[in-house]
């Protein structure tokens, strides 16, 4: 159901590659609210995934961009802005990638080249996408700009590697440049730090079985899937937000706010004798 919350608006979206990311799931959101939407991804993501099709459907467009190389992402911005006639309203963030997770090296035998890229591709990206933006005043006042994060980076969470490296910078980011693009520019610059997903990314961190798993016990409203992140998207989009920046925004059924559920104890009570020497 639609509230038309995005009507007239136009949107820049990153990271859709097929019906299970959250990018494609808030880019779904963002037509139903009555957005208009240039979506982008890597040239070898969209010939992985299906991203054309979801554009096809809605009448937008695909624009290929690295959105670690500023030559990809000048011409991207450019081309969105002529084809919207003027600048964007909203931009979502959701790139991230490992080496060093797909390659199973841990975090105390990290490659420190897969290092550089992982922190280049999940939140240098996110740096360059704001600085492109801000060169062209790309963005309209009071715009907004959204990135996805994980709470692995406040928290060590097992498995999630030199991910949790990147959140990290991913979230400084926001807050150093949601400040100046605030005060010059009335533009929101938010992360939102979502549950455990069923994404393609997602399902490639050591034990996510398991993780995503306890973070649903922890819960008190069990984890938050994509539709659930995209219906949050829309809102911080939408001008009912308009005073919110520089916030790192939990959605995660409050996971956050947890230490110990009753439904995760009896799990750790039933097999506390088989982890007597669990580390």
């Amino acid at each position: 159901m639609g509230y038309n919350l995005l009507k007239g608006k136009k949107g820049l979206i990153f990271g859709a590659l097929n019906e299970k990311s959250i990018a494609w799931q808030v880019a779904e959101r963002a037509f139903e609210e009555g957005a208009e939407l240039v979506l982008s991804n890597t040239a070898v993501a969209i010939r992985m995934g299906n991203i054309e099709e979801l554009a096809a459907a809605h009448g937008s467009v695909v624009i290929p961009a690295d959105a670690t190389n500023v030559d990809d992402l000048n011409n991207l911005i450019d081309r969105s802005m002529e084809r919207f006639g003027g600048q964007i309203d909203f931009v979502l963030h959701a790139i991230g990638m490992s080496p060093n997770v797909r390659k199973g090296r841990t975090y105390d035998d990290l490659d420190y080249g897969f290092l550089q890229k992982t922190l280049d591709i999940s939140a240098l990206s996110f740096h360059k996408v704001l600085q492109c933006c801000w060169k062209k005043d790309a963005i309209t006042h009071g715009g907004s700009v959204v990135a996805l994060s994980y709470i692995a980076a406040q928290r060590t969470l097992y498995g999630y590697n030199d991910m949790a490296d990147a959140k990290a910078l991913l979230e400084s980011i926001a807050r150093s440049f949601g400040y100046i693009y605030g005060r010059e520019r009335g533009v929101r610059i938010n992360t939102v730090s979502q549950s455990p997903t069923e994404t393609t990314a997602g399902s490639g961190v050591m034990g996510f079985d398991g993780l995503l798993d306890f973070a649903n016990r922890m819960s008190p409203l069990g984890n938050a899937d994509a539709r659930d992140c995209a219906d949050f998207c829309v809102t911080l989009f939408s001008d009912l937000t308009r005073k919110i920046t520089m916030q790192n925004l939990y959605n995660d059924g409050g996971f956050s706010n947890m230490g110990m559920s009753n439904k995760a104890m009896a799990i750790y009570n039933r097999n506390l004798e088989d982890c007597r020497d669990c580390q």
